[in-house]
């Protein structure tokens, strides 16, 4: 008899924080863009005896998420399917980082929606960005939220008159990946299935590292000294809470988003901090 199956899409720190958590006993389809990323974690796991399978996506190509959501299937029931991939402010163009983690979130939610089995889960590892601005225009919600994937670029509120850099563009993506979330518990509803959401705030990971020894490290730095809990948190605390959210005890949980930021955003509101754009 085939093994329940999990998905991780993007093996970075979070991703395999939760593939380690959730993976044991089931059998681990990893995902990623970058091959020696990818091959790091299969070994780390493979060592630690989970069963691994591992094939390269481009969550920006339709193509690419089809052939993974496919695979997936033919290895047994898809349970959990985790998408963590994304790219930060400081790593890509405006363009790049709506086509990752707006637009590729979106194609997964849609790809994987075909073959969730009922009783199994979906999960995207957001952003605390998306907290950070007020709420868009209820046309631009609507739009962000129901259009289909394939014409999300095209919206008018993503052109480049309306997203002055690529800060703007990371917190309005990750707004539609709480829109989107809402959206799709519909259609997961369908099969039997759920899917949230979880918006980390600053994560010791090497993304985070990049963050903090770039140009813009100082910003993340008054976030943390702003915040009420003063740190940072390990991906464990996601993996912790990702596991919830996936697991039985949640299971009158479908369309949520969980903020898990040490309260950068509380200390935002209460003007401890600028509000970015």
């Amino acid at each position: 008899m085939s093994k329940d199956v999990i998905v991780v899409i993007g093996t970075g720190g979070i991703g395999e924080a939760i593939a380690r958590r959730q993976g044991f006993g089931r059998a681990i389809l990893l995902a990623d863009w970058n091959e020696d990323t990818l091959a790091k974690a299969a070994s780390v796991l493979g060592d630690a005896s989970y069963d691994v399978t591992t094939q390269r996506v481009d969550v920006s190509s339709r193509v690419s998420v089809q052939a993974l959501a496919q695979a997936a299937a033919a290895m047994g029931p898809v349970m959990q399917v985790i998408n963590t991939a994304g790219l930060s402010p400081n790593m890509a163009s405006v363009e790049k980082v709506l086509e990752v983690d707006l637009y590729g979130s979106a194609v997964v939610f849609e790809e994987f929606g075909k073959v969730i089995a009922s009783g199994g889960a979906g999960l995207i590892i957001s952003s605390m960005a998306g907290h950070m601005m007020r709420q868009l225009p209820e046309v631009d919600e609507k739009q962000l939220a129901h259009v289909p994937a394939d014409d999300l670029l095209a919206l008018p509120c993503l052109q480049p008159d309306a997203i002055p850099n690529t800060l703007v563009a990371y917190m309005i993506a990750k707004r539609a990946n709480i829109l989107r979330v809402q959206a799709e518990a519909m259609h997961w509803g369908e099969r039997g299935a759920r899917v949230n959401a979880i918006s980390p705030g600053i994560i010791v990971t090497p993304l985070a590292a990049h963050e903090l020894n770039s140009e813009i490290g100082h910003i993340y730095r008054a976030m943390v000294d702003a915040s009420p809990s003063k740190r940072m948190a390990p991906p464990e605390e996601i993996a912790v809470a990702a596991s919830f959210l996936l697991g039985p005890d949640a299971g009158f949980i479908t369309g949520s988003d969980l903020l898990i930021d040490g309260g950068v955003i509380a200390a935002m509101r209460a003007g401890k901090l600028p509000t970015p754009g």
